[in-house]
C-alpha cells in the first residue's frame, strides 16, 4: 500500500495554489509520472533530499515529494502568455 496515499500527495503538491488558480496536479496519474520520474532520476544517480529510509528509488521519491523536496512543474501549453 502507498503512504503516504495519492489524495495526501495531491494535497501536498497542490498546496501552494492560490484559490481560484487552476492546481498543479488534477489526477493520479501526474504524481504517478512525477514520481517515476524522479525514480529514474536516483537511479541515474542522483542523491537522495530526505534521510535514506528506504533502498528503492520509488519509496525514496514518494518520500521527498511528501515533504515538498520536490516540485512538480507544470508545462506551459504552447503559445500561451504568463
Amino acid at each position: 500500500m502507498l503512504h503516504p496515499s495519492y489524495t495526501d500527495l495531491m494535497k501536498v503538491v497542490n498546496s501552494d495554489v492560490e484559490p481560484g488558480e487552476q492546481p498543479i496536479v488534477n489526477s493520479r496519474y501526474s504524481i504517478v509520472l512525477a514520481t517515476a520520474k524522479r525514480a529514474r532520476q536516483l537511479i541515474g544517480g542522483s542523491y537522495p533530499l530526505v534521510p535514506d529510509q528506504c533502498p528503492k528509488p520509488l519509496s525514496v521519491a514518494i518520500h521527498e515529494l511528501s515533504q515538498q523536496k520536490i516540485k512538480i512543474e507544470t508545462e506551459k501549453a504552447e503559445g500561451s502568455v504568463e
